[in-house]
């Protein structure tokens, strides 16, 4: 066993688990390419994997389908392995519009994107990770195959300021901006510096500290890391490593060849243009390539820089480019170190090797029309070929794996009993057969939540449309039911964040459409409604119904209800599978003794540290304020509001809206006080 991973945990496997690792890394041991752990929900298939990773010692990529399941997965990961570098990796973006040309009605639009600061952070800290540590577990959203910027010139472009080295102040501030910091007089935020008189403070890009370095006769006297809020010195530090604030980073002698390279690019596709008589494509693209090229030289980056990524890199045409499984480990004989796993692999699959045609796709239409160079086309995911030369061994899970991991798994391993003797939850069916009793599926399901709330528990409702899932929680509301709805709509941190609450009790029901399906640990659930299950197709295929009534396997009460005017084949099949299933769960309690347990699970999400970090700077902003000017928080609060309506009174609504924020961070101190 490797010393880089140790598993801590207060259970040791059970049910089908020991059986299940064992296989699995008799499976690897044998060098075997692609393994599938068939999981029924709520077996601890993440369990099983940690306890994997811990024996075979390597850095594991675990990928996921969605935002919200790669948090959960990567907080029951940290959980069990606290010493290691567990990391969160996804799309950056809390709303993303890629710049897209429609030649029918001559509409150019362009790349918009609201970038998530904390999101970027952790993507830092992943990277970082990944180039310094060897007990490393990444758990990624299929955005891991996207571009990423080379981790040479990443790991090569990193700063090392050392006490006592010479330093003149200008010559330290150009460096910071070389590597992509950003200078600034406001408050600090990741990836920036400022500096006030002798000394320089830098905000790093992977976490929210502060690094102060004091300057003294062109000597760099003193390093302190400092809180980011209160100031408060943490430590003295000899020697700092700060990485690029940026992924796409390029030295100055490669901007050159680069410059020159797109230069010689753009010559020939203007020649193009213009031989084919599209001179105002041509004049686009001239106007648009001479204005990012002034951009790079001037300061080394440009908006959409990411398209000139093949230039950037010297790679040849074609070339696949730079993502986050470069940063991997190889080993010596050029295979990768590392192991992957492919979490609910029957979905993520799909994502996987749809990216590539999705993308180029929109940016040929760009190209044809002037807007790009035909080299953004390789700025692009990876094909799926590249990606499967890229990870080495593979362990697919699922409960309910495609044909195509079934096909190309050297072995399958069912993992079927669970640890707490649960069973696959009561299926039954509820529709216009019933006529004397059954009122419509919308005043049923209301029923079934006012019971399910009345014994503590919770709800899930799925529906086929978001406007219906939101319909619905209105619906809800309405009738005095705590109710919340989740879609792909939702922003990635308050979709997180309202899982949380919703395991806390905050609200009894959440109405969803597909998200509520793969992977989600949610043992408060014990009543699951599943809306016009009959309607056969993607929502409502044996598949994605198995997977949204195994919602309610961690719950011994747990229960489905698929309403429904007829019984589909779809609905056939995964009734007689959980059927199965159940069969074999209750044959193995009875022979062993064993009465089900509900899981008890504490209530943790990835976005908790954001959370600590707001209720820390809330905590400091009070203390600093309170301190200053000696008032009384509730009439501190007061005055605030004052000055808030007074705002809004004249039109103000910057001011009002920063004053609001400040509000709320002083209320939620001063409760945490109290």
């Amino acid at each position: 066993m490797s010393g880089n991973f140790l598993l801590k945990s207060e259970h040791a496997p059970a049910g089908d688990q020991p059986k299940a690792i064992a296989a699995l890394i008799a499976g690897l041991s044998r060098g075997e390419r692609k393994q599938t752990l068939l999981g029924a929900t709520g077996t601890g298939k993440t369990f099983t994997i940690a306890n994997v990773i811990e024996q075979v010692g390597k850095p594991t990529l675990v990928i996921a389908h969605n935002k919200t399941l790669a948090a959960q997965l990567a907080q029951e990961f940290r959980e069990v392995f606290p010493d290691a570098a567990v990391h969160y990796f996804v799309s950056y973006y809390d709303y993303y519009q890629p710049e897209a040309y429609m030649p029918v009605t001559d509409t150019y639009i362009e790349k918009d994107a609201a970038i998530n600061e904390e999101i970027e952070r952790l993507r830092h800290a992943t990277t970082q990770a990944l180039l310094t540590r060897a007990d490393v577990i990444i758990v990624a959203s299929v955005s891991c195959i996207y571009g990423l910027g080379n981790p040479e010139e990443y790991l090569k472009n990193h700063l090392k300021l050392a006490v006592g080295e010479p330093h003149e102040r200008n010559t330290l501030l150009r460096a910071l901006v070389s590597v992509h910091f950003e200078r600034t007089n406001a408050d600090l935020t990741p990836g920036t510096f400022r500096a006030i008189g002798g000394k320089v403070e830098i905000m790093p890009t992977n976490e929210r500290i502060v690094y102060e370095l004091s300057m003294e006769g062109g000597v760099i006297s003193r390093i302190r890391e400092t809180d980011s809020v209160s100031r408060e010195v943490r430590k003295e530090m000899d020697v700092l490593f700060l990485f690029p604030a940026k992924h796409f980073i390029t030295n100055k002698s490669e901007v050159k060849r680069a410059v020159r390279d797109i230069r010689s690019e753009l010559k020939v596709a203007l020649a193009k243009f213009r031989a084919g008589g599209l001179l105002l494509e041509a004049e686009r693209l001239e106007r648009r390539t001479n204005y990012d090229l002034a951009m790079i030289q001037e300061v080394g980056y440009c908006s959409g820089i990411e398209n000139y990524s093949r230039h950037m890199e010297g790679r040849k045409a074609g070339s696949p480019p730079s993502t986050l499984l470069s940063y991997f480990p190889i080993k010596a004989d050029g295979t990768p170190g590392f192991l992957t796993v492919i979490d609910e692999s029957h979905v993520t699959l799909s994502q996987l090797a749809g990216m590539y045609n999705g993308d180029q796709a929109r940016k040929r239409t760009l190209i044809e029309h002037g807007f790009r160079l035909p080299s953004a086309l390789d700025n692009r995911p990876l094909m799926y070929d590249e990606f499967e030369a890229r990870v080495g061994q593979v362990i697919y899970t699922s409960a309910t794996p495609g044909k195509e991991e079934l096909h190309e798994s050297v072995q399958v391993v069912e993992q079927i009993i669970r640890p707490t003797g649960l069973l696959d939850p009561s299926v039954s069916v509820r529709g216009v057969v019933e006529e004397g009793s059954y009122r419509g599926q919308v005043q049923d399901v209301i029923d079934e939540i006012e019971k399910t709330t009345k014994k503590g528990d919770r709800s899930i409702v799925t529906t086929l449309t978001k406007k219906m899932a939101e319909d619905l929680s209105q619906f809800l509301k309405d009738r005095k039911i705590k109710a919340e709805y989740l879609h792909s709509d939702v922003k990635t941190m308050d979709r997180i964040e309202l899982i949380s609450r919703f395991r806390r009790g905050e609200f009894d029901c959440v109405v969803g459409v597909n998200l509520l399906r793969e992977g989600l640990d949610l043992p408060e659930v014990s009543f699951i409604g599943i809306m016009d299950a009959d309607k056969e197709g993607f929502l409502r295929s044996d598949t994605s119904l198995i997977q949204t009534i195994g919602r309610a396997a961690r719950n011994d009460a747990g229960r489905v209800i698929l309403y429904a005017d007829s019984i589909t084949g779809s609905m056939r099949r995964a009734i007689d599978e959980t059927s199965r299933r159940r069969a074999v769960q209750e044959a193995h309690n009875k022979k062993n003794g064993i009465t089900p347990q509900t899981i008890k699970k504490a209530i943790h999400d990835i976005a908790e540290e954001i959370v600590a970090r707001r209720v820390g700077a809330a905590k400091s902003a009070l203390k600093l304020e309170l301190e200053l000017t000696h008032a009384d928080p509730r009439k501190l609060i007061k005055k605030k509001e004052k000055q808030m309506n007074s705002a809004v009174k004249v039109l103000d609504f910057e001011t009002a809206a920063i004053l609001r924020d400040e509000i709320k961070e002083l209320e939620t101190a001063l409760k945490i006080q109290s």
